[in-house]
């Protein structure tokens, strides 16, 4: 299959970018029309090369894949990352493997690691860990990011112009749609599905076929119905947390991700409004599309529980989805259970410094609120 770049969502890009004045208006302008186009066309020519290098990759086959969704800031990062320690039955891609998608980018950036461990004493990775420090400081106590950590795997359709990243990129949620996938033409929807499971295979084909491809990715609350379309024996961890705490926090990394950009305060303001509706229905469409699909494998995984008792909520999601607990990842989760009670976040955000009231959450949301039993707002004053 050819690298999938989505010309309708770039196309609308450009267009917003030309309404933009000053310095904003150079720089998005200088993303969209020269620094995308190099790079997908790149990961389009290694795509291609791919099939004729690489013949054993259309054997390969994905299986029974885990997809990790729910809200951003609700457990999906720690439940991956503790699900990655079960590498011998689990793969997933770090953050550069996303933004190196085809399996020939996949193959020289293993030799080139080779080569930086072997002849140059690990030089280039010292080089690399200074450069994310600086890249990442800004956002580190909101979502800590590394080129060699798991990461969302929306991540592989940012150079295809159809991840849900660009909305940190430009201030257009509202006028753009990153999320609704399964709301999109069949077509349009499918090609897009198909492109992902190709990116998979790659990855399988460099970790070990008959692994498990686990996924984690708060967007794709928006398109569970397209992922079982995709791959009808998914199974899917749902991680729920109370939206009085994750809302607000998603909206201060889009604020400061705006602010860092130069946005005006009329762009922000909108995108910010349009985040909100986005974050309800991220609670509510998953839950809606797997009651249509009984057969479909689930866990809800409490977030309070996750923090709390890691290897409890481990256990439980592992029973549910149908896994067992090996006696090293056990251990594991003994040593990330005690870590837990150590941490503390020094992010602080609140509902009211957006102008949302927690009753207005509760209203849309009764159903989840009483099940998880998060507080009403006379409860937290």
């Amino acid at each position: 299959m050819l690298f999938h770049f989505d010309f309708a969502i770039w196309a609308r890009m450009v267009s917003l970018a030309l309404r933009e004045r000053g310095a904003r208006r150079a720089w998005y302008l200088y993303r969209l029309l020269i620094w995308v186009p190099v790079v997908a066309s790149t990961h389009a020519v290694c795509f291609f090369l791919d099939a004729l290098l690489f013949p054993r990759l259309r054997r390969i086959e994905v299986r029974s894949p885990v997809f990790l969704v729910g809200h951003a800031r609700s457990g999906t990062t720690l439940l991956h990352r503790l699900m990655s320690q079960d590498g011998e039955r689990f793969c997933s891609n770090r953050m550069i493997e996303l933004y190196l998608p085809s399996l020939l980018q996949k193959k020289l950036l293993r030799a080139l690691g080779a080569f930086d461990r072997r002849v140059l004493g690990r030089r280039l990775a010292k080089r690399v860990r200074a450069w994310e420090q600086r890249r990442y400081r800004a956002t580190k106590d909101i979502h800590a990011m590394g080129l060699f950590k798991p990461e969302e795997d929306d991540l592989f359709f940012y150079y295809s112009c159809a991840s849900g990243f660009w909305s940190t990129k430009v201030p257009y949620l509202g006028k753009i749609d990153f999320f609704a996938i399964d709301r999109w033409p069949e077509k349009r929807r499918r090609r897009l599905m198909r492109f992902y499971r190709e990116c998979i295979k790659r990855q399988l084909y460099v970790d070990g076929a008959d692994k498990i491809y686990t996924s984690k990715s708060p967007v794709f609350a928006g398109r569970v119905a397209a992922l079982i379309e995709e791959f009808p024996d998914a199974r899917f961890g749902i991680t729920l947390r109370d939206p009085g705490e994750t809302i607000p926090s998603l909206l201060k990394l889009l604020q400061t991700a705006y602010r860092l950009q130069g946005a005006s305060p009329e762009d922000a303001k909108r995108a910010l409004e349009a985040q909100v509706e986005i974050s309800l229905e991220s609670y509510l469409h998953p839950h809606e599309v797997l009651a249509k699909h009984p057969g479909t494998k689930r866990a809800l995984v409490d977030y309070a529980q996750l923090t709390a008792a890691p290897r409890g909520a481990l256990e439980k999601m592992y029973a549910e989805l149908g896994f067992d607990v090996t006696p090293e990842l056990a251990r594991v989760l003994a040593a990330e259970e005690a870590r837990a009670k150590k941490h503390e976040t020094s992010h602080r955000y609140s509902l009211e410094e957006f102008g949302l009231a927690k009753n207005t959450l509760r209203e849309r949301m009764a159903k989840l609120y009483a099940q998880f039993h998060w507080p009403r707002d006379e409860e937290t004053k």
